[in-house]
């Protein structure tokens, strides 16, 4: 007598979310040392743009949907391709394709898009609420960010949107660090070993 079993696998993947913060740190670090004038020029600021800000926050969106993360893998993904789409902005701007598109920028419409995502991101700072506190400053962080950009787009009180954006994207760095580090000892560890603080318990008990 024969029989057929059918048994369930589940495979576990490991929280993606170091990595994507660590990516976010390292390209918000160098991009707001070119904002505050540390260093010149957006030629080097673009690789790290590309594989830091791009494909490890969309290799963090990819397993964080593996692992049915929602927020996890919009916020990730979201962000992911905003850094796709401005280091092509960067290299249009630089006439890396050619001056014909060189030729035809207008900032404005940078700003537009800037806009769209402050929209975004202020919606999933509304998520982040009931994530943790870091996660939560760090998205009031990159609100700021874009409020700081869309202004400086569309030229409105252009020496303090600079400013603003500047510093919002430099504290975004640190927080992040602090983040990644977080989230890979803790779990290394298994105890609170860098503490994140409790969701804020609003919208969810």
């Amino acid at each position: 007598m024969s029989t057929n079993e059918t048994q369930n696998v589940k495979i576990v993947n490991a929280d993606p979310s170091a990595l994507g913060l660590f990516g976010l740190a390292m390209v918000t670090l160098v991009a707001s040392s070119q904002k505050m004038e540390w260093t010149h020029g957006l030629s080097f600021v673009i690789p790290w743009a590309i594989f830091l800000g791009a494909f490890a926050q969309l290799f963090a969106c990819i397993n964080d949907s593996k692992r049915n993360n929602t927020f996890g893998t919009t916020a990730f993904g979201g962000y992911a391709f905003f850094w796709f789409a401005v280091a092509a902005s960067w290299m249009i701007k630089m006439g890396v394709f050619g001056q014909a598109l060189a030729s035809n920028v207008d900032g404005k419409q940078l700003g537009v898009a800037f806009a769209g995502y402050l929209i975004f991101s202020v919606f999933m700072t509304i998520g982040a609420v009931e994530t943790n506190k870091v996660l939560f400053i760090i998205f009031c962080l990159i609100d700021l960010l874009f409020i700081g950009l869309s202004l400086n787009a569309f030229e409105i009180a252009p020496e303090f949107s600079h400013k603003l954006a500047a510093y919002a994207e430099f504290f975004i760095a640190l927080f992040s660090f602090y983040g990644s580090a977080a989230s890979v000892l803790n779990t290394h560890f298994g105890k609170v070993f860098l503490p994140v603080g409790k969701p804020f318990g609003i919208f969810k008990k």
